[in-house]
Parts: structure tokens; C-alpha cells; sequence
């Protein structure tokens, strides 16, 4: 008897914050759900949307999503919703403390890393929990990566 394998969850990603990973040290990740109306989940099924300069806070014990961009759907007319509004985020009681925690504590920064929807088509965030880099790690990490790059050219030209 054969054992059917599960397929590969499908993520549609919508929007991507590219700058985090080279601005943060990623300490941890979490996946949370997204509190959205129906004219913001139009618009994010759109693929317009922009978190690049958006970050999550602590506020009365629950995680915000603030200054992410949704752009208005065209076709919601009087119905559409604020581009700029501040989102809920959906996290058990233990993942808010635990966030909630870092911040506070250790100093570190909430920073989301893309929104992306799940294999149920649900509107999913992916939030990282990170730590600042200063300009001298962020000098060695572009260094780095030119390194592999180039390193990578010569391995590609010789075999």
C-alpha cells in the first residue's frame, strides 16, 4: 500500500520587505494572521501591495501592523478602506508575550518580512523578530555576498 506524500504548500507571496534581511539580524520568524475587510483582500489579491517601510508594535497586549500600503480597490467605489490603516495581528496569547517580551527586554524590533497567502487562501504575515545591524555588519554582509557572487563566477568559468 502506498503512502501518499502531502504536496508542497503553495504560497502566493504579495508583497516583500527585501531590505530587512540586510538591515536586521533575523532572530526569529513567526507566521500570523491578518485581521483585513474584504476590499483589502481584493486589493492584496491584486499584488500592490508594499510593506517595505511598515513595522508591528505592542499596543494594549495585541500586535499592530503599522504603516503597511494597501492600495484602494478600484472597484469597491464609496466601500474602500484606508490604504495607510493600522492592521491587527492575529497570534496566540503566548507568541504576543513572547514578542512582547523581546521588545521590551532585549531591545529588539518586530519587522514584517512578506505577506503572502496560504494553501487555504488565507492572507498570512510572515513577522520576524530582529535586532538592529550596524553599518559596519551591514558593510561585512554586502561584502560577503559579493564574495559568493564572485566566488561562484570563477567556480561557473572553470568546470
Amino acid at each position: 500500500m502506498a503512502v501518499k506524500a502531502k504536496p508542497a504548500t503553495v504560497k502566493k507571496i504579495v508583497a516583500e520587505n527585501r531590505k530587512a534581511r540586510f538591515n536586521y539580524e533575523i532572530v526569529d520568524t513567526y507566521e500570523a494572521g491578518l485581521v483585513l475587510t474584504g476590499t483589502e483582500v481584493k486589493s492584496l489579491r491584486d499584488g500592490k501591495a508594499n510593506i517595505a517601510e511598515s513595522y508591528a508594535s505592542d499596543e494594549g497586549g495585541e500586535i499592530w501592523l503599522i504603516n503597511s500600503y494597501l492600495p484602494e480597490y478600484l472597484q469597491a467605489n464609496r466601500f474602500n478602506h484606508e490604504t495607510r490603516r493600522r492592521r491587527k495581528l492575529l497570534l496566540s496569547k503566548r507568541e504576543v508575550h513572547r514578542l512582547r517580551n523581546a521588545v521590551n527586554r532585549e531591545g529588539m524590533t518586530l519587522v514584517p518580512l512578506k505577506i503572502y497567502f496560504n494553501d487555504r487562501g488565507r492572507a498570512k504575515l510572515e513577522l520576524a523578530l530582529a535586532k538592529g545591524k550596524k553599518l559596519h555588519d551591514k558593510r561585512e554582509t554586502a561584502k560577503e555576498r559579493d564574495w559568493n557572487r564572485q566566488k561562484s563566477r570563477l567556480l561557473k568559468d572553470r568546470g
